[in-house]
């Protein structure tokens, strides 16, 4: 672990002690507002902490649940405003329709599924905005996938118990590994696209 990393752990845990459930959910509604403070260091410490008996289980998801859906909906906003802005003027008028249509159509498993896939949950909130997906159905779908989330994670932190700290290598691979499919897919797009237009 890098020298940053063990820098912002470090201020994690001590905030995550000093406020309990309030220092959860405030964690993760930073992490939920794309400031890239990783959630597997936010609640698989308060998973610990359930070990060893400063915090309940349930408490600590729903405190992570909480914070992690109120970042989002600023997020959500965030996209909102960014896409009826001059911000983004470079999308064209057509793209944004595009966009519109897909999250009236799919929105509902993407806010939930995203939020259940690393280095895609923290942004996903920004092109449900951007794609004006009824919020409402965001915020209900986007509270179950954080709350699986939150549980999932408090439950390894509490299994894991003093060596919670172990998550963060797992992760880290996964990471890597969304982060490539996400590169080809990208890809993908760009070279169907081109082929689309050169016909």
């Amino acid at each position: 672990m890098t020298t940053l990393l063990l820098y912002i752990l470090h201020q994690i845990t001590g905030f995550i002690a000093d406020l309990g459930y309030w220092g959860i959910a405030i964690c993760m509604a930073v992490e939920s507002c794309n400031i890239p403070i990783p959630s597997e260091m936010i609640q698989p410490f308060g998973g610990y902490l359930v070990s060893t008996g400063h915090l309940g289980f349930w408490q600590a998801v729903l405190a992570g649940t909480a914070g992690g859906t109120l970042g989002s909906v600023i997020s959500y906003y965030l996209g909102y405003y960014a896409m009826d802005s001059r911000l983004l003027f470079w999308v064209p008028q057509a793209k944004k329709y595009q966009l519109t249509n897909w999250f009236e159509r799919y929105g509902e498993s993407t806010a939930f599924l995203g939020r259940l896939i690393p280095g895609v949950r923290t942004f996903i909130s920004l092109p449900a905005g951007a794609g004006h997906m009824n919020l409402p159905k965001f915020i209900i779908y986007t509270f179950l996938g954080s709350f699986l989330w939150s549980t999932f994670l408090t439950y390894v932190g509490y299994v894991l118990g003093e060596n919670w700290e172990q998550i963060q290598v797992y992760f880290h691979r996964i990471d890597i590994a969304v982060a490539m499919v996400l590169v080809i897919l990208i890809f993908y797009y760009l070279v169907h696209r081109k082929k689309a237009l050169s016909r």
